[in-house]
């Protein structure tokens, strides 16, 4: 059976590339589909601000004209300009259980970024550790949160038949009550009367300044972070206008002290619950099943909790996790999730599982060499 690598640069065969997953999980009892419009607008070049620092391909593999596969091929060059090295990335690969297709899918990747002078080809990144990441590997049964994927388990396969080894692992992890135990209460009751912490939410009237404030605390806090490539004003900027009809001011906690701003945890209601049963599409019946489903949103995932680093070993990730306990509980959101978590970052895996949190997906990132990639 002839297999062949198109580009899905084309209206009609981007149609296909953002229609795929809709066929492939078709039987998939906890996959939830995306808006199929919110996948167009990443995609689009002039009103996403991503793509003014770099530039993204989508390939399709077509088996006897047939759609098997998908994948994005990513030359972000703010990462590479931040980190001083040189990786391309992959996303939004989707596959039939197909070795083969998915090698292939993988080698028009790597090509690609290795034309751009990349050495390492690396994902899946959708389309870098500011947007979805990773691969399920550990998880399958539960639904994905808001903002985090989901694929079926052979995708592991997939890529370590294409020589993928693992370049890190992420870790979401699940909180199955709403009461913060009483040692941290008594913590949070010491921290408040030894630091003089003032906890305030998010300020709906002024949006635009509190965003402002978020990206500032996020790109100091994450800094180090493996991974991580600093926020535009333009990137931020678009995504709360993504995220501001979901948004709940009260699961958007600012700590500071002595007036200024120091810490911040960002919560969202797990939107995926209505999502679920919009087939994809607002038009013409999914608008309305949002609006019946999201009344009965009560969970929540944390999608980041950021520190300055002048603050950090200070107890205030404590006090954050106990403000998100607190604040959900008096919202209506019973459980959550807090994800992504770097596998190695113990300074906030081990205050969350003294509450009781317990690890319950997993996420891997990959890296392969470019193959013929010349030294710098």
């Amino acid at each position: 059976m002839a297999l062949e690598i198109r580009s899905a640069s084309q209206p009609r065969d981007f149609t296909r590339f953002v229609d795929l997953p809709y066929r492939l999980y078709a039987g998939d009892p906890v996959w939830v589909p995306l808006l199929k419009d919110d996948i167009r607008l990443l995609f689009d070049r002039a009103k996403n601000p991503f793509f003014q620092h770099a530039e993204v391909e989508p390939f399709l593999a077509w088996r006897d004209g047939r759609v098997v596969g998908r994948i994005a091929a990513i030359d972000n060059r703010a990462h590479n300009e931040f980190h001083h090295d040189r990786v391309g990335f992959f996303g939004f690969f989707e596959c039939e259980d197909d070795p083969e297709a998915a090698q292939a899918l993988f080698d028009a990747a790597e090509q690609w970024v290795g034309a751009r002078g990349k050495d390492t080809l690396r994902g899946p990144m959708n389309f870098s550790t500011n947007d979805d990441c990773g691969s399920l590997i550990d998880g399958f049964a539960t639904p994905p949160a808001i903002m985090t994927p989901h694929n079926p388990p052979y995708h592991a396969r997939l890529y370590e038949a294409a020589r993928f080894t693992k370049a890190k692992d992420l870790l979401a992890y699940w909180i199955p009550h709403d009461n913060p135990p009483e040692r941290l209460v008594r913590a949070v009751e010491m921290l408040r009367k030894r630091k003089a912490i003032v906890t305030r939410s998010m300020d709906m009237k002024r949006f635009e300044s509190e965003v402002d404030l978020i990206r500032t605390i996020y790109n100091d806090a994450w800094e180090k972070n493996w991974g991580f490539v600093p926020m535009t004003q333009a990137e931020i900027e678009h995504m709360a206008k993504q995220l501001k009809p979901v948004v709940d001011p009260e699961m958007v906690v600012f700590a500071e002290i002595r007036g200024e701003p120091v810490a911040f945890a960002l919560g969202l209601p797990d939107f995926n619950i209505a999502l679920k049963h919009a087939g994809g599409s607002l038009f013409p019946f999914g608008f309305l099943a949002i609006l019946w489903w999201q009344r009965k949103i009560h969970q929540a995932r944390v999608l980041t909790l950021g520190i300055k680093q002048g603050y950090r070993a200070s107890g205030i990730d404590a006090l954050l996790i106990y403000e998100m306990f607190v604040r959900g509980h008096r919202q209506g959101y019973t459980k959550g999730e807090f994800s992504w978590i770097l596998e190695d970052n113990y300074a906030m895996r081990r205050p969350l599982e003294a509450t009781g949190a317990i690890a319950y997906k997993t996420y891997r990132i990959y890296d392969r060499p470019v193959a013929g990639a010349k030294a710098p």
